[in-house]
């Protein structure tokens, strides 16, 4: 990985790491027990004020709180309690593991109704939307970023197509190499910044749980060109995290999804290498 500034996630987000890191406590020591449990903790944890910080922060996370009466916001604090507790994450070095977190910080919050379904693209809206909101926290980017944003943040934000088997919109993969060149120009090559769009963009883009298969996951040979060994540990730990964020009170399904994402990382990096 090239050296470059990661502005810690640790210290811009104190309160919600140690936030985080009391929940994981409450769940080891069996005293957080369902989703309706957590709810609650995370709907006392962001108050009014707290939640003008955070879009001050992260614009649109307001937004993204209030999204289906707050299930994605309380989603979101699940996908950080599952991370923080992965084997596969806590194996990651401490700037990896700071990637890690950004990358989850950010997945969802572009995710919205459309038209009464899943939103299937949001990863892409949100892959613009952390380009923005990173350049403004102060990571590295290239003296190219204010030719080039408004440009690729189109692109990428209409990067969408239509579903041959049922109609819906989904996001367009053909457009990937121009999204990808053109996160390149703004952040460089596998920077921090870069890495993290990465992960916001393709975080629903392989087939990992065989009970919810993927809108548009990507093909054999674009797995062998879109991810590379430096991006595919945080890859892998976004994608079991975001699975946990469902699961988590569920030990059968949270075991054998994970297995089955565990599976199909094995598989992808296996195309990757070779």
């Amino acid at each position: 990985m090239r050296q470059s500034r990661v502005p810690s996630f640790d210290e811009q987000f104190p309160m919600l790491n140690q936030f985080i890191l009391e929940l994981v406590e409450l769940y080891q020591a069996g005293k957080l027990n369902a989703w309706d449990e957590l709810d609650d903790q995370v709907k006392g944890f962001f108050t009014l004020e707290h939640l003008h910080a955070m879009e001050a922060m992260v614009p649109g996370w307001k937004k993204m709180a209030s999204f289906s009466d707050g299930i994605t916001l309380t989603h979101v604090i699940c996908v950080f309690l599952g991370l923080f507790m992965l084997p596969e994450f806590l194996s990651l070095t401490h700037e990896q593991q700071q990637l890690a977190k950004w990358i989850v910080l950010l997945h969802d919050v572009e995710k919205d109704r459309v038209k009464g379904k899943r939103d299937l693209i949001h990863g892409f809206r949100g892959a613009a939307l952390a380009a923005h909101t990173l350049e403004r926290l102060g990571f590295d980017h290239t003296q190219e970023f204010d030719e080039f944003i408004d440009t690729w943040s189109k692109l990428t934000r209409n990067a969408i197509t239509t579903s041959h088997v049922d109609g819906d919109l989904i996001q367009d993969n053909q457009k990937l190499p121009a999204i990808l060149d053109g996160i390149k120009k703004l952040f460089d090559e596998n920077t921090p910044a870069a890495l993290i769009i990465k992960g916001v963009l393709l975080h629903m883009s392989l087939n990992v749980v065989n009970q919810y298969p993927q809108a548009a996951p990507l093909s054999e040979a674009e797995i062998k060109q879109f991810i590379d060994p430096i991006f595919l540990p945080l890859l892998r730990v976004m994608m079991l995290a975001d699975s946990e964020g469902w699961v988590l009170f569920y030990p059968e399904v949270r075991e054998l999804q994970r297995n089955e994402t565990l599976t199909a990382f094995q598989v992808a990096e296996k195309v990757i290498i070779n």
